[in-house]
């Protein structure tokens, strides 16, 4: 098999699993903190493996590059929080479409940050977004779960934004499971103390249920899609990425029986779209 061939399936297989992880906020019997305590923790253990078995180096560079992945290990453990707390309320297909707004966020922000304005495109792609969005809703009355649950996706995007545009400002020179390894361990760590169930109190099918979140859903895709880019471009990379939604929609039908009714398939396409649109106009500019 060419390297290019095993690359793509490495991609897809990290995708599929990226998407498989959103069925867990249905399937472990705990809150959306709780799974991503545990989560973290047991995939910063199997990163921590995965890298002393291939001999890499754990330490970071500088006292700088530490407090960095600090503040980054915080905005991921909030980001996890919020993404398993939409799919809770919203159910996994409205849960992950909402969520994924957030490359249309990511070239709004990123430019505001360089004292830039965006771009025409970039706020074209950021309406079709809000329509789409505003399909998904079904009142405008946060207490109906399915409209907070949108509003929490769509937050827990920015907050993916910011730790995308942070990392690729200040963190690029380490490997994306070294990356991983540090911020899991951190969103863990910070947010340990606030756990509602502890682990002597959790049942033994949510504890397997844990470990596969953790290990196979987490550090393996993280380390598939690290290995894929060695034989494949940014811009494939990004387009197949924007697959997830359909891999965990089609994961939630079939496991969990959600049926996405007409004005979800519709908004999910229009931010979908935007989203294919935005990966492959910024990953062509660096091509």
């Amino acid at each position: 098999m060419s390297p290019h061939k095993q690359s793509l399936i490495y991609l897809h297989i990290a995708v599929l699993m990226f998407g498989g992880t959103a069925l867990f906020a249905k399937l472990i019997n705990l809150s959306a903190l709780d799974i991503t305590v545990y989560r973290t923790a047991i995939a910063a253990v199997a990163l921590g493996v995965l890298l002393a078995f291939q001999g890499s180096r754990l330490k970071l560079s500088s006292t700088r590059d530490y407090l960095v992945v600090l503040m980054l290990g915080a905005i991921v453990g909030v980001h996890w929080v919020t993404y398993f707390q939409g799919m809770q309320l919203a159910g996994v297909t409205i849960g992950i479409i909402a969520f994924f707004s957030y490359p249309v966020l990511t070239v709004l922000i990123e430019p505001l940050l360089n004292r830039q304005l965006p771009k025409l495109k970039d706020i074209i792609s950021a309406m079709v977004v809000s329509l789409g969005i505003y399909l998904l809703v079904p009142e405008a009355n946060l207490g109906n779960d399915v409209t907070l649950g949108i509003v929490t996706g769509v937050f827990s995007a920015l907050c993916f934004a910011m730790r995308n545009i942070l990392q690729k400002r200040y963190f690029t020179h380490y490997s994306g499971p070294q990356t991983m390894l540090y911020q899991t361990a951190i969103a863990s760590i910070l947010l340990c103390a606030f756990v509602e169930v502890p682990v002597y109190d959790i049942a033994q099918r949510d504890i397997a249920l844990l470990l596969l979140v953790g290990i196979i859903f987490t550090a393996a895709p993280h380390a598939l899609f690290a290995a894929s880019l060695r034989g494949l471009s940014a811009t494939t990379a990004g387009l197949i990425s924007c697959l997830q939604p359909l891999y965990a929609t089609i994961l939630a039908f079939m496991l969990l029986q959600e049926r996405p009714d007409l004005a979800t398939l519709f908004g999910g396409l229009l931010v979908v779209s935007a989203a294919l649109f935005e990966t492959w106009s910024v990953s062509r500019q660096k091509t």
